[in-house]
């Protein structure tokens, strides 16, 4: 394994909303490396699906390498966001004991937030942005965040506190353009293509900003709007739930700012949420809310090539891949370039 690159994280507020704790030292020191390998495992099984129109078959094979590598790893993991519930997801389901001490009383007791494979449709077209996707935290850090729809909008470091998640798109964007210095007119949103956007759009627009319009992955547009250089100020609109914890927990290593709110527009929903001990669905919930661990880890890996990660490529010496690992105490972001060799006679 190869270190690329590593960037230091921005002058942001990581540091002083959640000082690196001494009672939890583990999860950085034995478990980045074992968990940037899972979601590798992860990527390298998908990819020999890309390009096949099979979605499900992508997912299938993303998420029975997660499971078997969660396995190999001596802790107590315990799934908070996964695949689904119980009786509908036979693997990695929500509230599943993951590790290889899972039925054991030793080992670290670690929260985990999965995505095996972030933009199936991506993946099954061979188009760009696929990323499989995990984040972890000691016990109770993460929210268990119900597989519902939630608003959203993420910004960098330099526009948190800037935004406000029932502000008009006018209003957050102006805000962001004096926090970056930079016109309105050159100010790029990530905005998912849906029917229940064209208002927003027409909005950021009128505005006199640019949208990107992506299909699928609104999670890899939120962990760009954090980093620099990536051409993406802003993610807003309305996605997964899930997603949003997991954008959260990378906002907690980036110092970026994610503001969400569930979207119950169902009686189902509205039920589950009671359920969850969620009174008020009106609530809007920032990036502690969502991800409030003492310590946070956070991994991704490129399936196809994307604007974030590369993908995963196949030659004579091994399989590559390129994988994104962070970690909130360490302030540090790190992009990992392994040559996998098992196995190929010419290693």
């Amino acid at each position: 394994m190869t270190l690329m690159q590593t960037i230091p994280a921005s002058e942001s507020r990581v540091g002083a909303l959640v000082p690196a704790s001494s009672a939890w030292p583990e999860l950085e020191s034995q478990l980045a490396v074992p968990l940037l390998r899972v979601v590798e495992q992860a990527a390298i099984a998908c990819a020999l699906t890309r390009g096949r129109g099979d979605a499900p078959l992508a997912d299938q094979a993303a998420v029975e390498a997660m499971r078997l590598a969660l396995h190999q790893i001596p802790m107590r993991g315990r799934i908070v966001i996964g695949e689904g519930e119980r009786d509908q997801a036979p693997m990695l389901y929500i509230g599943e004991r993951v590790g290889a001490w899972a039925k054991e009383r030793r080992g670290l007791e670690v929260d985990i937030a999965v995505d095996p494979l972030e933009g199936t449709n991506l993946c099954a077209a061979d188009a760009p942005g696929a990323l499989t996707v995990l984040a972890a935290s000691e016990r109770g850090g993460l929210l268990y965040a119900p597989d519902c729809y939630m608003e959203k909008i993420i910004v960098g470091p330099a526009c948190r506190g800037a935004v406000n998640l029932d502000a008009p798109a006018g209003d957050n964007l102006r805000a962001m353009a004096r926090r970056l210095n930079l016109g309105l007119d050159e100010l790029a949103v990530t905005v998912l293509d849906r029917p229940r956007h064209a208002s927003l759009i027409a909005a950021i627009r009128a505005a006199g900003s640019g949208v990107r319009v992506v299909s699928d992955g609104d999670l890899a547009a939120g962990i760009a709007a954090a980093l620099p250089d990536t051409g993406v100020h802003a993610v807003m609109g309305i996605g997964g739930a899930p997603e949003g914890v997991l954008a959260a927990a990378a906002m907690r290593c980036l110092g970026g700012e994610i503001l969400g709110r569930l979207v119950a527009d169902t009686a189902p929903i509205e039920s589950r949420l009671i359920c969850m001990g969620i009174a008020d669905a009106r609530r809007v919930y920032c990036t502690e809310d969502l991800a409030s661990g003492r310590e946070i880890l956070f991994a991704a890996c490129g399936v196809t090539a994307g604007r974030l990660l590369r993908g995963v490529r196949y030659a004579r010496e091994g399989v590559r891949t390129q994988a994104l690992l962070m970690t909130a105490g360490a302030n540090q972001i790190r992009f990992v370039e392994t040559v996998h060799s098992a196995g190929r006679r010419d290693a």
